[in-house]
């Protein structure tokens, strides 16, 4: 493959970690469709090696997570909702430059790439400012990169849109690698009761350690009255990160008066959902992208709450070499693994 030279507003980051999230599996199959081939990857971790002459504020040498993009220019993004920017597919699911160039050829032949204005699948990536966060010289790359999109997803769904306090009953459905986080970020703010839904007994183990305060195996029989029995009466703070209709249609039968859904996982479009439960109970389901984060800023404040050991990501990751890219899949699928990350 051959990768552009960066453009005057360009970074060219050499990529030294990288993790695999659901959805670069979610979305290949469209892109190719329309594209053909395509570099993916979006939560790519490295170290600067080059800058065009109209970047500022990063420089050769400087170590950097890169994150989704942004126009920065858009009402939603000057309201300070970049993840709802009106040029969102562009600028990040469309194989190309906003101009529409593409970065990347084989052969001579173009290859679609820009996938988050990262396309970090590989040993090189090129950014832009604003999807770029500079951290420190000592950062662990393999550890941070999902902070990119994965683990922000999950923590900003709860600190940015959720917001549960010290009373709150917080439930999670899925305990991949967004639901733990979230399930993190949930201690973090102190909610009183933990409870993850998660079919893999590994991973309700894992999120026992991690803090939750019940697990609920959705084989072993009514999900909607386990839940409400681990919460009191139902949880009044719930996350969905699986993106079953039937799994969301249960989370939020299961929320307690005036209670709150988000749902972030990729699923199937449609979805039928309780409309007298939710209007005589007062219930609301909304989505949010990318926990509803500003990058720049949510991204240091989790490394903040890391390293005061009360974000403890490090649990969640496996690392594979990219050469066992197929076999990370594999053990993401399966669920034996929380969170591949691939490592060059």
């Amino acid at each position: 493959m051959e990768l552009d030279p960066p453009r005057e507003d360009e970074i060219l980051v050499r990529i030294a970690a990288g993790g695999l999230c659901h959805t670069d599996l979610a979305i290949r199959s469209a892109i190719t469709a329309a594209h053909g081939p395509v570099v993916l990857g979006h939560e790519g971790a490295g170290v600067v090696e080059e800058v065009g002459d109209a970047v500022a504020g990063v420089s050769p040498g400087d170590r950097v997570i890169l994150s989704y993009r942004s126009c920065r220019r858009c009402g939603r993004c000057l309201a300070g909702r970049p993840a709802y920017c009106e040029d969102s597919m562009r600028l990040n699911n469309s194989g190309r430059r906003v101009d529409g160039s593409v970065t990347m050829r084989q052969g001579g032949a173009p290859v679609a790439g820009s996938f988050f204005g990262q396309s970090s699948f590989a040993t090189h990536a090129l950014a832009s400012t604003d999807n770029v966060v500079v951290v420190a010289p000592d950062a662990d790359l393999t550890t941070v990169a999902p902070l990119g999109c994965g683990f922000q997803t999950g923590a900003g769904a709860v600190l940015n849109v959720l917001r549960p306090g010290p009373d709150a009953g917080f439930a999670v459905y899925g305990a991949g690698g967004v639901g733990l986080s979230a399930l993190l970020a949930a201690k973090v703010a102190g909610a009183a009761t933990l409870v993850v839904v998660e079919p893999v007994a590994e991973r309700r183990a894992l999120a026992t350690r991690l803090g939750a305060t019940a697990v609920v195996d959705p084989a072993a029989g009514d999900v909607v009255a386990a839940v409400r029995e681990a919460t009191d009466g139902g949880p009044t703070h719930a996350l969905d990160t699986t993106g079953i209709p039937s799994v969301v249609a249960d989370a939020a039968r299961a929320l307690a008066p005036t209670g709150t859904l988000v749902v972030v996982g990729l699923g199937d479009a449609q979805l039928t959902l309780d409309l007298q439960d939710l209007m005589l109970n007062g219930k609301t389901v909304r989505g949010c992208i990318e926990g509803d984060a500003v990058p720049q800023r949510f991204i240091p404040e989790l490394l903040d709450l890391h390293a005061a050991g009360r974000f403890p990501v490090d649990e969640l990751i496996t690392t594979y070499s990219f050469a066992e890219i197929n076999r990370a899949v594999d053990d993401q699928r399966s669920g034996r693994t929380v969170k591949p990350v691939l490592v060059w």
